[in-house]
């Protein structure tokens, strides 16, 4: 079951955090309730790091390029159990504090990737890794060398922001709910666990905007949600 959070009355809290099953990262500037209910879920068990990214705590947001009347948040930081990718605009100071603060056998990368927003263009389990098709041949290689994972490029209901429209651990996955079932057949046949499609937050198919999880947690906004575990 998915512990329920708002950012200042946002429920896209996978804009404001990255939560893997060795650290999370949470935007700094929030309320102490937002804190909270991290804190009393991860703290025994793995660090909460408080940081912005390139001086901003709302990592930023683009407008969808479909059919999508709204706006798509960027998560523009990527990581998994082994490893984290920042943008190259990612401040000294920033980059410090999360070295100092993640688990020493995390590899911290700075990646010098066009498509800045990582997080939209890849979606990551301790394994594997989707990314966007435009990703340059660099980037997947990067990707490959610090998350110790194997590259897939692919879409997800016909969308290149794969990160976007998914969410996985190593245990199961949520995908964009117009996923085909040739499609969803050809991802779970991929990825080697269960997938299911559906929304977030009462029908948002932005997905990764509205839910965060590891192999022992998930974390969604306060209008109720369904994960596969």
């Amino acid at each position: 079951m998915a512990t329920r959070c708002q950012f200042e009355n946002s429920n896209d809290i996978g804009v404001f955090a990255k939560l893997t099953s060795k650290y999370c990262l949470v935007s700094i500037g929030a309320s102490e309730n937002f804190y909270s209910v991290f804190e009393a879920e991860l703290a025994p068990y793995i660090p909460v790091v408080h940081t912005s990214i390139a001086g901003t705590r709302i990592v930023g947001r683009v407008t969808a390029g479909n059919s999508s009347p709204y706006y798509i948040k960027i998560n523009i930081y990527l990581g998994n159990k082994n490893g984290l990718l920042v943008p190259n605009n990612i401040t000294d100071t920033e980059l410090k504090n999360i070295r100092n603060s993640l688990p020493e056998d995390i590899r911290v990368k700075v990646m010098e990737e066009r498509l800045s927003a990582l997080g939209n263009c890849i979606a990551c389990n301790d394994y594997i890794a989707l990314i966007h098709s435009d990703l340059d041949k660099e980037s997947e290689e990067l990707i490959s060398d610090v998350l110790g994972v194997e590259c897939l490029r692919t879409t997800i209901a016909g969308n290149a922001l794969v990160g976007t429209y998914m969410v996985m651990n190593n245990r199961g996955g949520l995908v964009h709910p117009l996923t085909s079932v040739d499609e969803l057949d050809e991802l779970v046949n991929l990825l080697q666990i269960p997938l299911c499609a559906g929304t977030v937050n009462r029908g948002s198919d932005v997905i990764a905007a509205g839910l965060l999880v590891n192999d022992f947690t998930a974390f969604c906004g306060i209008n109720k949600v369904f994960f596969l575990s």
